[in-house]
């Protein structure tokens, strides 16, 4: 038994309540500590991770979620920039033993590949619907004249293969904001990145800086896409045109 100090009294706190404590904060998200098996909780606190505990990595959704459920665990995620990463998942050793080998009998199976494959046929046909829908949703918010449809559809192709692939991380995916937003921003992001020097500029490290170049750029892309709008004869040039005309690939970068 140890004493612990508590507004200047101190009373014995047995082995079993010291583990009902564990078992209270158990499952939590916390972040990396500063030691390999040691995690930080979201007040900073830093707890050293049970002895017969593993951390389970990120990678197998099905594998993890069975593993949280099962009880006990600590959530690892870190945050990076604006994004937030999963580390894995630290629960008993025992318990993701016996969840992996349940699971990989599961998988195992005919059934499971059966189900498996009807799930990959469904996910594909979301996929391609949903790479539709945002095409037209980038062809309505260009409104390119007649004079320029053909570049309007190219560049909604271009836009759409960037930003919808699953799991790309762009704004495309997020479901927090209306499709229409959702367009209209990856559009901005594609043309700061394809039609300016953004990707090669140098930005001071100063708060609000690269946010104010961003917006900077975006008033000049929009200005671009008004000219098409208004079916101007555009110069060969216009940054835009270049790009559609050679064709450009979108690259993968950060929104």
């Amino acid at each position: 038994m140890q004493a612990v100090f508590c507004n200047g009294f101190s009373r014995p706190v047995y082995e079993k309540d010291a583990q009902a404590r564990m078992r209270a904060m158990a499952i939590q998200t916390v972040a990396p500590g500063p030691t390999p098996r040691s995690v930080r909780t979201t007040a900073g606190t830093v707890l050293t991770v049970p002895a017969d505990w593993s951390l389970l990595p990120p990678g197998d959704a099905g594998l993890t979620r069975r593993v949280k459920a099962a009880g006990d665990h600590w959530v690892v995620q870190e945050k990076v920039g604006r994004r937030m990463f999963s580390r894995g998942v630290w629960a008993p050793a025992a318990t993701i033993a016996r969840i992996e080998k349940d699971l990989e009998s599961e998988r195992s199976t005919e059934a499971y590949a059966k189900k498996q494959e009807s799930a990959a046929r469904r996910r594909e046909k979301v996929q391609e619907e949903y790479v539709e829908d945002f095409q037209g949703a980038v062809v309505e918010f260009l409104r390119f004249h007649d004079s320029h449809a053909v570049l309007s559809r190219r560049l909604a192709s271009l836009v759409a293969t960037h930003a919808t692939p699953v799991g790309s991380g762009t704004v495309a995916r997020t479901k927090r904001i209306p499709i229409e937003r959702r367009a209209e921003a990856a559009v901005i992001a594609w043309m700061r990145h394809q039609t300016t020097a953004y990707d090669s500029m140098p930005i001071p490290r100063v708060k609000g800086k690269r946010r104010e170049v961003r917006r900077l750029l975006a008033g000049r892309s929009r200005s671009v896409l008004e000219a098409y709008r208004q079916g101007r004869s555009i110069p060969d040039s216009c940054p835009l045109k270049q790009a559609l005309t050679a064709g450009a690939e979108a690259r993968p970068q950060p929104q």
